[in-house]
Formats: C-alpha cells, sequence, structure tokens
C-alpha cells in the first residue's frame, strides 16, 4: 500500500507539470491514424467525451481498468477502450462525464474516486469524438459489476504489463467492413490494445515511467 499511495502522490505532482501530449500519443498510432490527424482538425461540431484512466492497487501491484465493449452497430463495437463516453447536457464538466460512464459502465462507487488530473485530448476522426482523458484512483480494488448491454468484459491491466516493452508489438486488425489494418498495440493476456486507447496509454506510460521506475529500480 505505501509503494501504491507514494506512486499516486508523484503521479498527481507530475499531472500538474506539462505533458508529453501527441508526441507520446502518436508513438501507438497507425499510419493511417497520423495521416488522418494530420487532414482532419477537431471542429467546433466535434463531440465532446471523456474516459477514466482508473487505477488501484491489487496484489502488490497496481492496476487499470480497461473495457470490451459490446457488439453493436457502431464504429467501436466489439473494441477494447476506457470506460467513458460523450459528455451530456445535464454534466457538471468533462471529469463528471468519465465518472458518471464508468458508474454506467463498471459499477464502480465514485464518490470513492479521487481524480489526479488530465491528460492531453485527444481527438479521433473516424467518430468525430474530442475525448478528454481523466486521471483517478481508490486506495483498494473495488467491487466491479459490468452493465451487460455496453459492456462485454472487464479487463483488469497491470501497470508492470504496459511498461514492458516486449508486449508492444504490431498486430493485424480487422477494420469494419473487413478491411485489414497492421497496427501498434500493447498485446497483453491475449488482449490486443490498439488505436486511440493505446494513443492515451502512451502518452500514460511516458508520464509514469521514472515514477514507476523510482519505487521498481531494474537490477
Amino acid at each position: 500500500m505505501m509503494v501504491f499511495l507514494s506512486f499516486i502522490t508523484a503521479l498527481e505532482e507530475r499531472l500538474k507539470m506539462a505533458l508529453p501530449g501527441r508526441s507520446a500519443q502518436l508513438k501507438m498510432a497507425s499510419m493511417s491514424r497520423i495521416q488522418a490527424l494530420m487532414k482532419y482538425m477537431p471542429t467546433e461540431n466535434a463531440i465532446q467525451s471523456s474516459v477514466l484512466i482508473f487505477l488501484y492497487p491489487r496484489d502488490l501491484d497496481i492496476y487499470l481498468v480497461l473495457i470490451r465493449r459490446a457488439d453493436y452497430n457502431g464504429i467501436h463495437s466489439g473494441q477494447i477502450g476506457f470506460p467513458g463516453g460523450k459528455y451530456e447536457d445535464d454534466d457538471q464538466s468533462l471529469v463528471f462525464t468519465a465518472l458518471r460512464e464508468a458508474k454506467e459502465e463498471i459499477g464502480i462507487d465514485i464518490t470513492q474516486v479521487q481524480v489526479l488530473g488530465l491528460l492531453t485530448e485527444l481527438y479521433i476522426p473516424p467518430s468525430n469524438f474530442l475525448v478528454t482523458p481523466v486521471v483517478g484512483y481508490m486506495p483498494f480494488r473495488p467491487h466491479f459489476t459490468a452493465n451487460c448491454k455496453e459492456v462485454a468484459a472487464i479487463l483488469e491491466i497491470r501497470i508492470s504489463d504496459l511498461l514492458d516493452k516486449s508486449n508492444i508489438q504490431k498486430k493485424k486488425i480487422t477494420l469494419r467492413h473487413g478491411i485489414p489494418l497492421k497496427v501498434p498495440a500493447y498485446f497483453i493476456d491475449g488482449n490486443v490494445i490498439w488505436g486511440a486507447t493505446a494513443m492515451i496509454l502512451s502518452e500514460f506510460c511516458t508520464i509514469i515511467k521514472t515514477i514507476w521506475l523510482k519505487n521498481h529500480p531494474v537490477d
């Protein structure tokens, strides 16, 4: 627990500083995504949204949560992502949006989530979403309950696995309409994490790498 709280304290301070931004995000972007981001910029009509990077301790390690979305007639059907969604008119802020969506999708008690800060927003051209990543934590592992209408599976991912370079691989995925694409991805426990989620994770990992090494020195 002391290691977790030390990590959280250091992360909160780091998030008050300048962020790595797009250069860190693009490390895990496919060439087609890079080309799309060069061609398309967020517009006034972009759909404001946010996701929650939710951290907690478990078995002497630190975890975050991803979800595998349920199959539906939409662009992100069946994909792995963070809990989150679009800003609603009744939402107080994008931070509130991320927490509300996390409660709806993975069933956590958001009154116990402590928000640490934000990462760099990311524009997703295919869906016209402008996503703000929100970083938060609980000092214990909560009970998760998946919303079966929206979530096919809850994935608990170790921070140590994200920082293991051997888990970053080029993977062939199939887009909607059967279009094949080779993408950089985190390949963890058989899960291929790519696209916008991988880009957000890339900035997050860039931020936490030094903090992690201070608590987990390499022999």
